[in-house]
């Protein structure tokens, strides 16, 4: 299916004809990836949930092509991961240069026994329509294209909002809304909120060329390139030999200029000329120039109305931050909001959402501001300091790890979350809590191969070792996932960890167990765990402790 063709049809709603405002649990304002992930999420969970949009179509343009491990994972959940994957160009290795010198290359995902790949390169329009066509299957989901938010009026027990449609205006209840509308989010606009930080002062052209060329699937920057000295590049492989490529221009260069054929061919043709594609002939897909900035809302949460995505923090796009990290702030809010919905935890755990994704946020604009400052220097000491880096990192290992062409979309460990139990033993590894759970290849007691992370489930799971006392969670909520070593004696209420990467990952010993949230985040583990202690890290993930 041609994504950037397809128009989707405004139906009037029964809604718009009723006597009194209609009252519904969840509206999501913005059907791009983070507001569809968030309302498939809640359909899977029994939450029904009006999605609004103001178009009717997907994305223009490529936008975000860069959707992380972390993303692919979610997206399983979701029941789209294989989709997206399969559609997409799969990498994980990355080259810098200086002029057209090789100063090193890098591999994002260097271990085995993942059932995704570091990154995978596919345009966001495409991403969208996965996520539509997944969304459009759920029954809960109520997807209105066309229907513009033009008025908010939150209170205590509920938000009205005000529709715009092409037959008139009308009235709706929420008891939550969830902005998820970009970075010029309506919502926040007409709430009166504003998003703080740094506006960098440098433009970067974006240019999306398609030719008859079958390169590697890596990522390669170039600082200061014969074909664009003084400046910087990137080039990444899209799917339908398509390649993205992004030109530093500076601050003076005129954006609506720049855009124009005229200027971007003989860019291109300069990159080409000093590659493998030299005489290869391209056409011109989509471009755009933008400027980089850091920014984000004081609070994503503001009684009834939270935000997500864009719409609550922005980064410049270099590390493939932006969607990446809107998807998991959907990941993050979606069971905590279905279990206020349905009665099973307090309004309390909400403030969760905002207190770790603001956390997730300033971390992400720490990295990305780290890297436009090595990218685009301002001052000439910052110069200095990355011309000696770059000078050195060829021969000097240390050298490579100051290089910042910029760092790439990581899960935001939630180190500091008031719904993590504190550790009381000693483990090896990074799988504190907090942090995302690692997946590893699986065997299902019948034989068949799967992963961990899709043996998880959509609730809290204790995770543990073979010999794990399956009293410990007797009628409570948690789902008990046991691992065996290889071996083991077959067992019908066991896993088989046939590469030994749980233990090793996990460090795993006879006895341990590890409580996994529905977002996949570790929030205890014990090395000798009791019913009691799985009853109180329970209630505190949960907000109640």
């Amino acid at each position: 299916m041609d994504y950037q063709q397809v128009v989707f049809p405004y139906r009037r709603h029964a809604d718009q004809d009723a006597a009194a405002p209609a009252r519904h649990p969840v509206v999501v304002v913005g059907a791009g990836p983070v507001g569809l992930s968030l309302a498939i999420d809640l359909a899977q969970r029994g939450v029904p949930v009006v999605l609004l949009d103001d178009g009717d179509r997907l994305s223009t343009g490529s936008r975000a092509i860069c959707f992380a491990k972390r993303t692919l994972e979610i997206f399983d959940r979701l029941g789209c991961g294989q989709r997206v994957t399969a559609q997409g160009v799969s990498w994980n290795l990355g080259r810098v240069f200086l002029r057209d010198d090789l100063l090193y290359a890098f591999d994002l995902l260097p271990e085995s026994g993942h059932a995704r790949p570091a990154f995978v390169n596919l345009q966001q329009y495409v991403v969208e329509g996965c996520l539509v066509e997944r969304a459009m299957a759920l029954p809960a989901v109520d997807l209105r294209w066309k229907h513009r938010l033009a008025a908010i009026e939150p209170g205590p027990q509920q938000v009205a909002l005000t529709i715009a449609t092409p037959d008139g205006a009308y009235r709706l209840l929420a008891d939550r809304v969830v902005a998820c509308d970009g970075s010029r989010s309506t919502t926040r606009r007409l709430m009166g909120l504003e998003s703080e930080g740094r506006v960098f002062r440098d433009r970067f052209l974006i240019a999306d060329v398609k030719m008859d060329y079958d390169g590697p699937a890596e990522r390669w920057f170039w600082f200061d390139p014969p074909f664009h000295p003084g400046q910087s590049v990137l080039l990444h492989r899209q799917p339908g030999k398509v390649w993205r490529i992004d030109f530093q221009l500076g601050w003076d260069a005129d954006p609506d200029q720049e855009k124009q054929p005229e200027r971007i061919v003989p860019r291109v043709q300069a990159l080409l000329a000093h590659s493998a594609m030299k005489d290869i002939p391209f056409t011109l897909e989509w471009a755009s120039v933008y400027t980089f900035a850091c920014q984000r809302m004081a609070s994503f949460r503001h009684g009834r109305v939270l935000f997500a995505g864009d719409a609550a923090h922005g980064v410049s796009p270099f590390g493939a931050r932006g969607a990446n990290s809107g998807v998991q702030d959907a990941d993050n809010l979606g069971w905590k909001l279905a279990r206020v919905v349905q009665g099973e935890a307090g309004d309390a755990l909400l403030d969760s959402y905002a207190s770790e994704r603001e956390a997730a946020a300033d971390e992400n604009l720490r990295a990305s501001t780290r890297s436009t400052d090595f990218i685009t220097p301002k001052s000439a000491v910052s110069r200095l300091f990355r011309d000696a880096v770059l000078a050195l990192a060829r021969e000097h290992g240390f050298a490579r790890t100051l290089l910042n062409s910029g760092r790439l979309s990581v899960p935001a460990t939630l180190e500091g979350s008031q719904l993590n139990s504190a550790d009381v033993d000693a483990f090896a590894g990074r799988l504190r809590p907090g942090a995302v759970a690692a997946d590893a290849p699986l065997q299902r007691p019948d034989g068949t191969p799967t992963w961990l992370l899709r043996e998880l489930g959509e609730g809290f799971t204790l995770l543990s070792a073979a010999g794990g006392n399956d009293e410990l969670v007797r009628d409570l909520p948690v789902r008990h996932l046991v691992v065996a070593p290889a071996d083991a004696p077959p067992s019908p209420a066991s896993c088989i960890d046939a590469e030994g990467l749980v233990a090793q990952r996990y460090d795993l010993q006879p006895g341990s167990a590890y409580l996994i949230r529905p977002d996949q985040h570790v929030c205890a583990r014990w090395r000798r765990p009791t019913r009691a202690a799985v009853e109180a890290a329970l209630r505190r993930a949960l907000g109640t402790p």
